[in-house]
């Protein structure tokens, strides 16, 4: 085996390392301070003075209400509860007003649209609720991996009580016009002269701490953000969800986080999260601008030195930290393994499905054949990343290319 002569971090979409700031700030919470936030003694009030602190501290980063603010244990769960939560909420409500069944309200009550490149757990989620009688929408996107407002206003009807767009795709890099899309889920709204309300969730995960969120004036209604994708612990996540915005808790209990997310509270977990986002919040502009550059650096010097080589996302209107490529006549997983020896760890799609075998979901609603699909190579920058390392990338990265391409089999099959 080859000896790896580096160790080169390049999958912080995937999960990044927890910032030592948030880490000791987590520290007491492991140990001195470890009272239940259900408690009525010092310990337990001590823990629910600081878990009050941090919903704020989440709130305030996205301009909402700490009480808007629901924690959880991951994006999983937050898009979960977003999705499921307020289907199952509209269909109780329709039944209560119509005395229909369950299923009659699902059918009835329940259009939710999404787009094609969604998180698998949405993808998920909606496809759960499909098989429960909802009817699901799943919108096209362009070359670029965009959704095009208009495509929502013209997919909205009577029925629809939800959209759910992803902020920016974890595996491309392509940020929404959510903006937009919001405004014109009120307008088609108001065209229809709708008495209740189409809710509009975004899964910010990718986004949350990378860009600026104003939940107001994007007019999103629920939006999901994780701590382990910005530098703090795994176990943490949050759920926005609007004041007057009725959703049905997933778990049942002793009615933790306002009685939507029963489950003693991760605290330790969450004060990590709050320290992570105040860090981000203080170094947003700097990092952004600087991963911004190193980003542009890998993405022009590959398209250069590699023949046969296409990004993928949006040139411009992309993460920060985000590159996604396609090489003719090579296999992703090859890539990551050849690249793994050389100290460099990368991706070939989403981590939550480079596991398995199919091409990415998110690929091919762009246009990519199978084939191309199984040629990416996701490079994900982070806080700890250094040009040195792009330089040794961009060093690196043809040769790979070039020696999987001489054993290559594709070539005689889709040559």
């Amino acid at each position: 085996m080859t000896k790896k002569t580096k160790r080169i971090y390049l999958d912080y979409a995937a999960t990044t390392p927890v910032d030592s700031r948030a880490f000791r700030a987590m520290l007491p919470y492991l140990s001195e301070k470890f009272g239940n936030t259900m408690s009525l003694h010092s310990f337990g009030q001590g823990a629910k003075e600081v878990l009050e602190e941090s919903r704020e501290v989440v709130a305030n980063s996205i301009k909402a209400k700490p009480d808007e603010i629901i924690f959880t244990s991951s994006a999983t769960e937050s898009n979960n509860l977003a999705l499921k939560g307020v289907a199952f909420a509209k269909a109780a409500s329709f039944a209560e007003v119509t005395s229909a069944t369950k299923a009659e309200s699902a059918n009835q009550a329940g259009h939710i649209i999404i787009s094609s490149i969604e998180h698998p757990c949405i993808m998920e989620s909606a496809k759960w609720l499909e098989n429960q009688g909802f009817e699901i929408t799943r919108l096209k996107v362009d070359k670029y991996g965009l959704v095009d407002s208009k495509d929502i206003e013209k997919a909205i009807k009577k029925e629809t009580i939800l959209v759910s767009i992803i902020h920016a795709s974890n595996e491309i890099g392509t940020i929404q016009p959510i903006k937009e899309i919001g405004e014109a889920i009120i307008r088609k709204s108001e065209i229809l002269n709708l008495k209740t309300k189409i809710f509009f969730h975004t899964d910010a995960v990718q986004t949350f701490g990378k860009i600026p969120i104003d939940v107001s004036k994007m007019n999103i209604d629920l939006l999901t953000a994780s701590s382990h994708k910005m530098y703090g612990p795994k176990g943490a996540a949050a759920l926005f969800v609007r004041e007057g915005t009725k959703i049905t808790p997933l778990l049942h209990g002793g009615g933790h986080e306002a009685g939507l997310r029963s489950s003693t509270v991760n605290v330790p977990a969450i004060v990590g999260f709050a320290k992570a986002v105040k860090i981000c919040e203080k170094e947003i502009k700097s990092e952004t601008k600087r991963l911004s550059r190193l980003r542009d650096k890998l993405i022009k010097g590959v398209l250069k030195e590699i023949p046969g080589s296409h990004l993928n996302g949006h040139p411009k209107k992309r993460l920060p930290n985000n590159a996604n490529f396609s090489f003719s006549f090579v296999e992703g997983e090859s890539m990551v393994i050849q690249l793994d020896l050389l100290g460099i760890a990368a991706s070939t799609g989403s981590a939550c499905a480079t596991a398995k075998l199919e091409p990415s979901h998110v690929l091919l609603a762009i246009g990519l054949r199978p084939e191309e699909a199984h040629g990416s190579l996701r490079l994900t920058l982070g806080r700890w990343t250094k040009e040195k390392d792009i330089d040794y990338v961009l060093e690196v990265l043809p040769k790979v290319i070039n020696k999987l391409r001489k054993i290559s089999p594709f070539k005689k099959t889709y040559g």
